[in-house]
């Protein structure tokens, strides 16, 4: 390394912390580029990576609140909103991946922050981050403890909280393989799950089931392919039930822009994880969208059993499907695999979340404690830190769990929309940052496709979503003090923790001319990853993974 280098080196680290390059000694083997990766343990390989990236962030929100945007929005409604909302989450995706591959550091979005913007956004949506898995990780044992309850009527929801909570910590506090295995898993059962619902979808509304009904687009006609929202008449009252589902749809997609979070504990990330954000928009419209619709042809919008507020978020809509048909068996079957679906979903977000508070100790915007490893390179005390807040879906024992789970959502849904338009944002300061400083975008390790029109469309897209959320509670009659809070708290937290971080330690936004761009290009020029090895015998068939 010559003197010039290692004088641009030394004054890069000191904007970017900890974030400093080893030389390589070999190669051959996965590279070690950043400080941190020494500490953390490289144990997702590219199955895994692909994997998790393709059924992830599958869990309650669509096999239990795709009932609650059915019955508002209608068949129609929900499957636009779904349809859009996956539509917009790609352009995220493909943002912090063009990131993450030149920096592919833990926290991801937290640490491109830190150089790219302002070290006061990183502080404000790192916290911001921690406070929704915070929430996040509650919602999903209760509801998967609320499954559970589908079979062991009398037995105490709280058995299963604190049973689902231990396992979580002690999937998340060995080996990274473990939860890289785990989650491999379920993901598989996931789309295994998935793929039998579309074709058993399919063969009820064509008369295949056992009552021989063919139910066609029966259900698109009544009772109609939009649902009068609120009791407004008209095309409005239409529109408002659509415009609902944008919230489920949310929490559904929330944390499907996490991939990037572990790339210090990836192999190969500057390949692995474009290569799982190009795949995101096709797995959105198969896994998603296409499950929707197929739900909506079998069960009608006015379903009593559909996911509202009296009723049992063990009741998922395809769980009815399967009961409206007379399909004795398969019920358990789904309620099953949803039961993993939902803890799986934990489990990722305890890693995502601990791997997030681990970065923001690493740029000194969290106490030191939160780097601390054990001797499987898992960051320990920030798993047990969220381990902690699990606590809180003892709440569902003195209230109705599907109240609580109504609530932990919405707040979930609003941190989801205020993260992705900070994705967004940090993109396009570092798109024009490449632009001002003559960078040509050819030189990256990866070039996301549509840009910077995708992080345009998403940061104002999402951003009107999130300002029209909580819309309801402005009608006539409609104030719900828990709907207004849980739809708007958010805004007010990051910009709390933005400004108050910002004058109190008297940050600076990042100029577009001194963002250290050119610094990490030379870090991916001067180790380059292993070429990948080709496809051979029937790997060459493998589109899960490979």
């Amino acid at each position: 390394m010559d003197l010039e280098k290692a004088s641009y080196e030394d004054k890069a680290d000191d904007q970017a912390g900890t974030a400093r390059a080893v030389p390589i000694l070999d190669p051959e083997i996965d590279i070690i580029d950043f400080e941190e990766k020494k500490e953390l343990k490289r144990g997702l390989e590219q199955r895994h990576i692909q994997m998790i990236a393709l059924a992830g962030t599958i869990g309650t929100g669509l096999f239990l609140g795709s009932g609650k945007a059915i019955s508002r929005g209608g068949p129609v409604g929900a499957l636009l909103g779904y349809g859009l909302t996956g539509v917009l989450v790609s352009c995220v995706v493909l943002s912090v991946a063009e990131l993450s591959a030149l920096v592919p550091l833990s926290g991801s979005i937290i640490r491109h922050a830190h150089f790219f913007f302002d070290p006061a956004l990183s502080f404000a949506q790192g916290w911001n981050g921690v406070y929704s898995n915070c929430v996040g990780l509650p919602a999903e044992i209760v509801a998967a403890a609320v499954l559970i309850d589908f079979w062991s009527h009398g037995i105490s929801n709280g058995v299963w909280i604190t049973i689902l909570g231990l396992l979580l910590l002690a999937s998340n506090l060995f080996f990274v393989r473990i939860y890289g295995e785990l989650e491999f898993s379920f993901a598989t059962l996931k789309i295994l799950l998935i793929l039998g619902l579309i074709l058993m979808g399919l063969v009820i509304d064509l008369g295949g089931g056992p009552d021989h009904h063919r139910y066609g687009f029966q259900y698109w006609k009544n009772p109609g392919p939009f649902v009068q929202y609120l009791g407004v008449p008209g095309p409005l009252g239409q529109f408002l039930g659509f415009w609902t589902t944008f919230s489920n749809a949310a929490y559904a997609y929330s944390s499907i822009e996490s991939v990037p979070n572990a790339a210090a504990e990836t192999r190969n990330p500057r390949r692995n994880i474009p290569k799982a954000a190009k795949r995101i928009f096709w797995r959105v419209l198969i896994f998603y969208v296409l499950a929707i619709f197929i739900v909506t042809l079998i069960v009608p919008s006015n379903d009593p059993n559909l996911l509202q507020s009296t009723g049992n978020a063990a009741q998922s809509p395809f769980v009815i499907a399967a009961n409206r048909a007379g399909i004795k068996v398969v019920p358990h079957i789904i309620n099953a695999v949803v039961l993993t679906s939902a803890w799986s979903a934990g489990n990722s977000g305890m890693l995502n979340g601990s791997r997030n508070l681990y970065g923001l100790a690493l740029e000194g915007h969290a106490p030191s404690i939160f780097k601390r490893v054990n001797r499987f390179g898992v960051p320990w005390v920030a798993v047990c830190f969220y381990g902690l807040f699990l606590c809180l879906g003892f709440m569902t024992l003195n209230t109705s769990a599907s109240t609580v789970f109504q609530w932990f959502q919405d707040l979930v849904s609003s941190a989801a929309l205020v993260h992705w338009i900070i994705i967004c944002a940090v993109y396009l300061r570092f798109y024009y940052g490449c632009k001002a400083q003559g960078i040509d975008r050819n030189e990256l390790p990866w070039k996301g496709p549509f840009q910077p029109y995708a992080a345009w469309i998403g940061c104002i897209s999402f951003g009107i979503i999130l300002l029209t959320a909580g819309y309801s509670v402005f009608m006539t009659g409609k104030w719900s003090t828990e709907t207004f809070i849980s739809s708007y708290f958010n805004i007010p937290l990051i910009f709390v923790l933005y400004f108050g971080y910002k004058f109190t330690r008297g940050t600076k936004m990042v100029s577009l001319e001194e963002m250290p761009i050119k610094h990490f290009l030379q870090i991916a020029k001067d180790n380059p990853e292993p070429s990948e090895k080709p496809l051979r015998g029937w790997r060459r068939l493998n589109i899960l993974w490979e």
